[in-house]
C-alpha cells in the first residue's frame, strides 16, 4: 500500500504568500516523512483553489522536495493549448528530476468550463482530443496531428520529458464514464466519495482494465502495475475528541467551498455535471467514510476497512484543508506518519 497526499490549496483566511510558505513547509514535511506522491487539483474562479495553474506550484514543490513524486489531478486538458501543455509537461518532469505524475481530465464544473468558454457538453470531446494530441507530441521531435478540435502541422518539439517514453497518466473519476474510460486506456486510477460510491467507480475501473490486460505505463511499486486508488480526509490528534474538535470546523469550511459556485449560480441546468460525490456535513461524510477522524488507532482500523472493501492499493489522503491551522496540520501529519503509515503501509 502506497500513500499519497491531495490538496487543493483553498482559501485559508490569511494572506496567499503566507497560505503558500505554509503548504511548501507541509510538503517538505510530507516528503520527509515518505509519502509517495502530492497530487494537486486545478480549480478556477472559486475560493476552493487558490493555485489555478497548479503548475506553477507544482515547480517550486519540485524544488524544495527529494523524494516525493508530484503531479496535478488534475490537468483541465480542455482549458489548455495541448502544446502548450507538452512544454509544461516536459519542464515539470525535468525540474523534479523525473517525479513527476500527470493526472488529466475533462473538469467536473461546467461553471468553470464556461467561464473559459467551454461548453460542458463539448468537454469530453475536447478532453480525448487534447490528451490524444499532447500524448502524440511528449514522443515525437515534430508533431503533426488532425482532431477534431486540434490540428498541428510540423511543429517542432524542442522539450522532451527527462522520464521515457513520458511521466505515467493518471486519472481522477466520480463515475462510470470516467472509470471506464481510464481503465479502457490502462491510466493510473483514483476515486472519491463515499464507499458505495468509491466501490461503484473502483469496480468499474477494474472491470474495463481487466479486458485491456495491462496499464498503459506500468508501475513496479504497485500490484498488477497500476495504481487503484481512494481519496480520503482524514483528520488525527492524540483522542478522537479532539481530532473532531478541529477537524469539524475546517471540514466543514471545506464543504462550503466546494459548494461555492453551486450556490453564486443557484439552480440552473448546468447542475447535472456538478453531482454530489460526499455528505452535505461533517457528520454525514464520516457516516458515508469519505471522512476518517480520531486517535490513530481508529484512523488506522478505519483505513484497514476501507483497503480491504475497496479493494484498493493506494490511499490518498487529505489531511490540510479548510482554515485549519499549519499547527494542526502538522501535527495529524505526524501522527498520522509515525503511528498509522507504518501499519497500513504492510497491507
Amino acid at each position: 500500500m502506497k500513500i499519497g497526499l491531495f490538496d487543493h490549496i483553498e482559501h485559508g483566511e490569511r494572506p496567499l504568500s503566507t497560505l503558500f510558505d505554509e503548504r511548501l513547509t507541509f510538503v517538505q514535511a510530507a516528503d520527509e516523512a515518505g509519502f509517495y506522491s502530492l497530487h494537486l487539483a486545478e480549480h478556477h474562479a472559486t475560493p476552493l483553489n487558490m493555485v489555478p495553474v497548479p503548475g506553477v506550484f507544482l515547480g517550486a514543490v519540485a524544488r524544495v522536495t527529494k523524494r516525493m513524486r508530484l503531479g496535478p489531478l488534475v490537468y483541465l486538458l480542455p482549458l489548455y493549448s495541448p502544446l502548450r501543455m507538452i512544454e509544461e509537461i516536459c519542464m515539470l518532469d525535468h525540474l523534479s528530476h523525473g517525479r513527476l505524475e500527470v493526472g488529466v481530465g475533462r473538469g467536473v464544473s461546467p461553471y468553470e468550463l464556461k467561464y473559459h468558454k467551454v461548453e460542458h457538453e463539448d468537454s469530453r470531446d475536447i478532453f480525448i482530443d487534447a490528451f490524444n494530441c499532447v500524448s502524440a507530441g511528449l514522443v515525437t521531435d515534430s508533431l503533426t496531428y488532425s482532431g477534431p478540435y486540434y490540428k498541428y502541422d510540423n511543429v517542432p518539439i524542442e522539450l522532451h520529458p527527462l522520464q521515457q517514453p513520458h511521466p505515467a497518466f493518471w486519472y481522477g473519476s466520480s463515475g462510470p464514464e470516467g472509470s471506464t474510460w481510464a481503465g479502457e486506456h490502462g491510466l493510473h486510477f483514483v476515486t472519491l466519495g463515499s464507499m458505495t460510491l468509491a466501490k461503484e467507480n473502483i469496480d468499474t475501473f477494474k472491470q474495463a482494465f481487466a479486458k485491456r490486460g495491462r496499464a498503459a505505463q506500468p508501475k513496479a511499486e504497485f500490484p498488477g502495475g497500476v495504481a487503484i486508488g481512494v481519496q480520503r480526509h482524514i483528520f488525527v490528534d492524540d483522542t478522537d475528541e479532539k481530532a473532531t474538535a478541529w477537524a469539524k470546523p475546517a471540514m466543514e469550511v471545506h464543504l462550503k467551498n466546494i459548494n461555492w459556485l453551486r450556490t453564486k449560480h443557484g439552480v440552473t441546468g448546468l447542475t447535472t455535471r456538478l453531482k454530489a460525490v460526499r455528505g452535505a456535513t461533517f457528520e454525514e461524510c464520516i457516516e458515508e467514510g469519505s471522512v476518517i477522524v480520531g486517535s490513530p488507532a481508529r484512523v488506522t482500523a478505519e483505513i484497514e476497512r476501507h483497503v480491504a472493501e475497496l479493494g484498493v492499493n493506494y490511499l490518498l489522503t487529505y489531511l490540510f484543508l479548510g482554515t485549519m491551522s499549519l499547527t494542526d496540520a502538522l501535527r495529524s501529519l505526524q501522527l498520522f506518519s509515525t503511528e498509522v503509515m507504518p501499519k497500513i503501509a504492510r497491507l
